[in-house]
């Protein structure tokens, strides 16, 4: 029930920062990233790759 409410409480947190340039890409992903590596027992590191990916993923040319 902990994670429940921390992870509803960073996701709010994302939505109402998603404006920075800075973190283009990287609060969305960071969020999903940790969700799916608590899944499997890696939050942090989940939170770390979901980062990259995402931050990568908006920087990428279409």
């Amino acid at each position: 029930m902990r994670m429940l409410t921390f992870s509803a409480a960073l996701a709010a947190l994302v939505f109402a920062g998603a404006g920075a340039a800075e973190a283009k890409g990287c609060l969305k992903g960071a969020v999903v990233g940790g969700l799916g590596g608590k899944m499997v027992g890696h939050g942090k590191a989940g939170a770390a790759a979901g980062c990259a990916v995402g931050h990568h993923r908006a920087n990428k040319k279409s």
